[in-house]
């Protein structure tokens, strides 16, 4: 027996519309004829978040880091073991998107235990990668020592699995936000490995989002959402879960929990690709000013939203963006233009060296930011009333 899916009400339907609503809008930049930013800012937020996924385990890197993972880059500055964890994730998300659309595929528990051992390969003394656990298992609480969940016997995983497996590949009117809610519900609370359970129940969540084809994985995921929420998210596991396997409680705390993350990260994905939108124009303009070649937006854009531009990083942005290669040489030399035109600082030297937004860039993405109003859910369940009701309001 598995969690459940709680019956939608109009609670529940309501705010499915209104992320729907979100969802449609993002669609278009989605859909629409791509921008030579869009590719930075999807990069951007694959990054941000395998980085959120990671976090909740307390495996830290920096988006610097964390983008060079999805590039298949070089670490700068994370832990060893950090870095191996990002680059595992980021593995196993790279086959979730090849997934995405293939019209063979089959949802089955070797697909299960294939993601777990590319996300764990790196740890196979502590995580036993693509193998089920052999015993009992225990979720303690990081401060306290206190045992918080206890799973089913491990006698039970196969079958369970098995039944999990069958759910999702039944056909379903269910809708696709709370079939991946209940995916990860289900195989978090089930906790088949010894270790990486969190993350590989957060994959399969993206994988089931991916094949409903609502958005690209990188505009649907919610791990950047649950990475700054880990203690609310962990509250209420915690809630539904009521310490050990209990697939009777009630499930629809996690759902509106989703519910909620899903429309948080919805509109802050579609405020920070209007706001691209606006600051890639004035990279542009910028670039002409001062008389810069036109790859060179590429870093300038990367600097103005925060990143950290190498000389490999900016020849990668080249090669992505433009489909041409650029000598390192030839990167140095625009790399320092931008230096001299005062719109990037230096910073470090040889290997070590990089280049940060100097105060024109800065300007730029305060501007861009200006208008940001506070995302709010509070009319999110409103059962009445547009979209407007109860104090909720789509962010500018």
């Amino acid at each position: 027996m598995l969690f459940r899916t709680p019956s939608l009400g109009a609670e529940e339907r309501g705010a499915l519309a209104r992320i729907d609503t979100l969802r449609g809008q993002l669609r278009y930049y989605v859909a629409a004829d791509p921008k030579r930013w869009f590719g930075t800012v999807r990069r951007v937020l694959a990054a941000r978040a395998i980085q959120g996924s990671n976090t909740i385990e307390g495996f830290n890197v920096s988006v610097e880091d964390a983008v060079a993972a999805v590039e298949g880059g070089e670490r700068q500055t994370s832990k060893e073991e950090d870095w191996q964890a990002v680059v595992g994730y980021q593995r196993a998300m790279t086959y979730v998107l090849q997934l995405a659309h293939d019209p063979h595929f089959e949802y089955s528990a070797q697909l299960i235990r294939s993601l777990h051992y590319m996300m764990t390969e790196a740890f196979i003394a502590e995580a036993s990668p693509g193998l089920w656990r052999p015993g009992p298992i225990w979720v303690h609480n990081d401060i306290t020592g206190e045992v918080v969940y206890e799973g089913p016997e491990a006698v039970d995983v196969p079958p369970l699995i098995d039944e999990l497996v069958v759910a999702l590949g039944a056909e379903s009117e269910t809708p696709v936000l709370v079939r991946a809610a209940m995916a990860h519900l289900n195989l978090v609370m089930i906790h088949p490995f010894r270790d990486g359970n969190g993350r590989m129940s957060r994959i399969l969540q993206s994988l089931v989002l991916s094949r409903g084809q609502i958005l690209a994985p990188e505009f649907s995921s919610i791990e950047e959402y649950l990475g700054r929420s880990t203690p609310d998210y962990y509250a209420v596991l915690a809630d539904v879960g009521r310490r050990r396997w209990s697939p009777a409680s009630d499930a629809r705390p996690w759902l509106r929990f989703c519910l909620v993350a899903h429309y948080v990260q919805a509109s802050r994905v579609l405020r920070r690709v209007r706001e691209a939108e606006v600051m890639w124009k004035e990279c542009e303009e910028l670039a002409h000013a001062n008389r810069l070649p036109d790859r060179a937006v590429t870093a300038l854009f990367d600097a103005a939203i925060g990143l950290k531009v190498r000389n490999s990083s900016y020849r990668s942005a080249v090669r992505r963006g433009l489909g041409r290669e650029i000598s390192i040489q030839v990167a140095t030399g625009d790399l320092g233009a931008m230096v001299r035109a005062g719109l990037l600082l230096a910073n470090g030297s040889r290997r070590g060296a990089f280049y940060t937004r100097a105060a024109p860039l800065e300007a730029l993405w305060r501007r861009a930011r200006s208008s940001r109003t506070e995302i709010t859910t509070s009319g999110l369940f409103e059962t009445t009333g547009d979209l407007l009701a109860g104090g909720l309001e789509l962010p500018v």
